[in-house]
């Protein structure tokens, strides 16, 4: 199906339905294991993020667009049932936000390697080095996608290299970077407070320079009732270098926690 110009795949017959949103520099394909997983007893809904194909114009959405985006996308796969959100990098922030304005629409939540990334907290546990280092690549991003063309293209490339990206390199392009554009022009400065209102999963790679979470982070999230917390012995593409034991983490978490619908109480109120 289409939505808002955007091709949205729907794969398997269950009840349930997850929305399995990516991020930076990747495409619906990043979840290709998962979808033979599970795609046996849930719905699986994916699509490239909106700018992020380079077959298609450069899309910059804000915030807010992306998450009426994802609105319109869940309203025509799920419109009777919330769903469960699947969520890496940029698909964390913009699919959080979402949870926050409509969390009637999500039942359950699972991040992968992207916490409270926003928060005093998670800022105050990063060593300097740490700062420097994400300011970094973010900023040579942020500058792919304002020279754009085959320039931005080369340096986005490049920057996926060193970050050991497993992706197409054909697939990545300078369209994708706006989110760090916008987060480093301002644009990113009013996002709502994520606190997750519903059993959430976070998984994330333990081998990494520095982690996209805090300490606090983790012990929220394992304080959820239905709430699980682990790492992985890998980079920030769990899902790319360990595909079995990612899916299978999943799996057991989905199975175990009872599906939530959060307008059942409102309903028979």
């Amino acid at each position: 199906m289409i939505v808002e110009g955007i091709e949205v795949r729907v794969e398997g017959e269950g009840v349930e339905t997850i929305v399995m949103i990516h991020g930076w520099p990747d495409t619906w394909r990043l979840w290709d294991a998962q979808v033979e997983r599970l795609k046996s007893r849930y719905r699986c809904v994916r699509f490239t993020q909106p700018g992020f194909d380079p077959d298609l114009p450069p899309r910059p959405l804000s915030v807010a667009q992306m998450v009426d985006f994802y609105r319109a996308v869940i309203d025509r796969v799920s419109p009777g049932r919330p769903v469960t959100l699947l969520l890496h990098d940029w698909g964390c922030l913009y699919g959080y936000q979402f949870a926050a304005a409509h969390p009637d629409r999500v039942s359950r939540i699972i991040g992968v390697d992207i916490g409270d990334a926003s928060a005093s907290a998670y800022l105050q546990s990063l060593s300097v080095k740490a700062k420097l280092m994400i300011a970094g690549y973010q900023l040579w991003l942020a500058l792919a996608w304002k020279l754009g063309g085959s320039i931005g293209d080369r340096m986005t490339r490049s920057m996926a290299r060193w970050l050991r990206c497993r992706s197409d390199a054909a697939a990545i392009g300078w369209q994708m970077n706006y989110p760090y554009y916008h987060l480093w022009t301002g644009r990113m400065r009013k996002l709502a407070r994520f606190t997750p209102h519903c059993p959430m999963l976070y998984l994330y790679g333990e081998r990494k320079p520095f982690m996209f979470h805090s300490p606090q982070w983790l012990a929220q999230i394992a304080a959820l009732p239905g709430g699980a917390v682990r790492g992985f012995p890998t980079g920030h593409w769990i899902m790319s270098q360990q595909p079995d034991a990612f899916a299978q983490a999943i799996d057991d978490w989905l199975i175990g926690v009872r599906f939530q619908f959060p307008a059942e109480s409102a309903l028979h109120a």
